[in-house]
């Protein structure tokens, strides 16, 4: 009685669970990183990004004033450590209360706030919660003040910089153009060629296709790091070297396996009965292939069309080794990997906004084939 047209199984209920819990596992991260993509490299490095609306700690530094007045054998200079433009930038509002001050880089917290830090030979410095403080020092200060370091709140600062510093960076518009001339030719040469090579696999009938189909499901399991220097001597043997025409030759070497796999598998799965008519009304092979296979493959060939795209819009490996270091060469991934992070060592925040940059383009694509991967497979070719 469990198996009655129109009853629910029994365990649907864990089935919803699991691909809820599926789907928070990728959106989480996902709004974790859009969410820092709009934070400053201080806040990312005090808070998590669920606390993004919460004040964060921060340690500046600065220095205080030299204007001192006579303080008995002593002299005395007083002012608010806000004054200093230093001590400012480091705060994107207006400051909150200070915890803890010091003296030294190593030790930014070596005194509560509003107690009074001896530095030795009589010199003394006292710094308030609100920034005010008072230098005690024997000698007259010089040219340049006490320096000082504190730990301050900072309230939340959700800003645009980390996507103005990755859309203004030096060619990143070339670099954008250049993705664009890698990843759509390598999108397409390998679906034309694995669409040819899927229909003679799959209904096509000579000697050692099977061998064939072996081969290529063995060539699914070979990491392209092995074959990366290879392919690289090959490609200067002949000419194409580190061009646009050598990764284009990369990628359709590296997607093709896949591409001839899905694509066979699809094709071997059309009916029949289809094809057989076909060929007893007189069509030929390339008639067949164009005219009834392609258009009921359109499903497969979108689906193997976005991975491919995506692969390759994303790539960073291939395109460090098929394309020149030249700054007018370099797509998107080398130009963040090389000239923002490269320079700016851990930045997540220009990270974040990268990779948000760098997936508009392929949501675009997924989105506009995504309608292909629900239609029917054989809509309207059977009545």
């Amino acid at each position: 009685m469990e198996n009655i047209a129109g009853k629910k199984p029994a365990l649907s209920w864990a089935k919803n669970i699991a691909m809820a819990a599926m789907v928070l596992i990728w959106v989480i991260p996902t709004f974790g990183l859009l969410v820092s993509s709009f934070r400053d490299r201080d806040q990312i490095s005090a808070t998590g990004w669920w606390q993004a609306m919460l004040p964060v700690e921060l340690t500046a530094r600065a220095r205080t004033g030299t204007e001192a007045t006579p303080d008995g054998p002593l002299f005395r200079v007083e002012g608010n450590i806000f004054d200093d433009e230093e001590a400012r930038s480091y705060f994107s509002g207006t400051p909150g209360d200070i915890s803890a001050f010091g003296t030294r880089g190593a030790e930014p917290t070596t005194y509560l706030a509003g107690t009074t830090g001896d530095l030795g030979d009589g010199e003394t410095l006292t710094v308030n919660a609100d920034g005010s403080y008072v230098w005690i020092t024997p000698e007259k200060p010089g040219s340049r003040g006490q320096r000082v370091y504190f730990a301050a709140e900072s309230p939340p600062k959700l800003t645009l910089d980390n996507y103005r510093t990755v859309l203004s960076g030096d060619n990143m518009g070339r670099a954008f153009l250049n993705t664009l001339i890698v990843a759509v030719p390598a999108t397409f040469i390998p679906i034309l060629v694995a669409a040819f090579a899927a229909y003679s696999l799959a209904w096509m009938e000579f000697p050692i296709r099977g061998l064939l189909i072996a081969g290529i499901v063995g060539l699914l399991v070979v990491p392209i790091q092995l074959a990366l220097v290879p392919v690289l001597n090959l490609h200067n043997d002949i000419g194409v070297g580190q061009s646009f025409v050598g990764i284009w030759l990369a990628h359709t070497g590296f997607g093709m396996p896949l591409a001839v796999y899905l694509l066979r598998n699809y094709m071997a799965g059309l009916p029949r009965d289809i094809i057989e008519c076909a060929r007893v009304d007189g069509a030929t092979d390339f008639q067949i292939f164009t005219k009834i296979i392609l258009p009921l493959s359109l499903p497969a060939l979108a689906s193997f069309a976005i991975f491919q795209f995506l692969w390759t819009w994303n790539d960073l490996l291939v395109a460090k080794v098929f394309l020149p270091s030249a700054d007018e060469a370099k797509v998107m991934t080398v130009k963040i990997a090389d000239d923002l992070l490269g320079s700016r060592g851990g930045d997540w925040g220009i990270l974040a906004a990268a990779a948000f940059v760098s997936i508009a383009v392929p949501l675009g694509v997924f989105f506009s084939l995504q309608r292909f991967l629900v239609r029917g497979l054989l809509a309207g070719s059977v009545k």
